[in-house]
């Protein structure tokens, strides 16, 4: 893991949105970076103002999806050459070493695409994190920053977060339970009569931390049960409902 990397995990480990060895990783860092620490302490000091310490929801998607797994290339000895005739041996010895080689030369480029890729897919991933963790942070920390929340009829609860000053808000779903196997959580910013898709969970999914752009003119904030994949309009009747206005 790079610097960069492990900067860009100060997020996620205030919000305790990390795996084992990430947290480990980061705990040694933090013995070494004063800089790491104090921005810890104050994401940490901030997400004590939401209530009945619901900051315990990991981000969304974005952690979830992130780490997707990158396929390996695993290049295996070329197999051994038939038994063949006296006469045509050396011709034969020479042609399949020959194939050998140009084989390993392409499993070998064809490795170093596949970790050239790794390395820009890691460096965007960091990018993406680094840049989500800014913004949940200036939202988090704004002075007119209001918070609220209401529990889920099926066990949970949602808490909404808007500033503003920000001009945005922070969703923070944390359910009991997930939905049944065919059906998801979606979340709603409602304008009105109007109704608008915030962010879909996976199936099985129950956490999920949403940046809302715009979220203060809103008038609420709704949880719904959908099929897998979302809907375009909430299914009746909605599982959470947080009045904003």
């Amino acid at each position: 893991m790079t610097t960069d990397d492990i900067h860009a995990l100060v997020g996620a480990y205030a919000l305790d949105a990390v795996d084992d060895l990430e947290r480990a990783a980061f705990d040694r860092h933090l013995r070494d970076c004063e800089a790491c620490r104090s921005e810890v302490t104050e994401l940490q000091e901030t997400a004590a103002r939401m209530a009945d310490g619901a900051w315990s929801v990991p981000p969304p998607g974005l952690r979830d999806r992130v780490l997707a797994e990158i396929a390996t290339t695993r290049q295996e000895a070329p197999p051994a050459p038939a038994r063949v005739r006296r006469s045509g041996g050396l011709r034969l010895r020479l042609t399949a070493a020959a194939a050998a080689v140009v084989a390993a030369a392409v499993a070998g480029t064809t490795v170093f695409v596949v970790q050239e890729d790794r390395v820009r897919h890691e460096r965007a991933l960091a990018e993406q994190a680094r840049s989500g963790d800014s913004r949940v942070r200036a939202i988090l920390q704004s002075p007119d920053l209001v918070v609220r929340q209401e529990p889920l009829t099926t066990g949970g609860h949602v808490t909404v977060a808007s500033s503003r000053l920000q001009d945005a808000g922070v969703i923070l779903l944390a359910a009991r339970e997930a939905p049944a196997e065919d059906r998801v959580f979606e979340l709603w910013t409602l304008h009105g009569a109007t109704a608008l898709r915030a962010g879909t969970l996976d199936p099985g999914q129950t956490r999920i931390l949403q940046v809302v752009e715009g979220l203060p003119d809103s008038s609420e904030v709704g949880v719904t049960v959908e099929r897998v994949g979302g809907s375009d309009t909430p299914t009746q009747p909605m599982v959470g409902d947080v009045k904003l206005t």
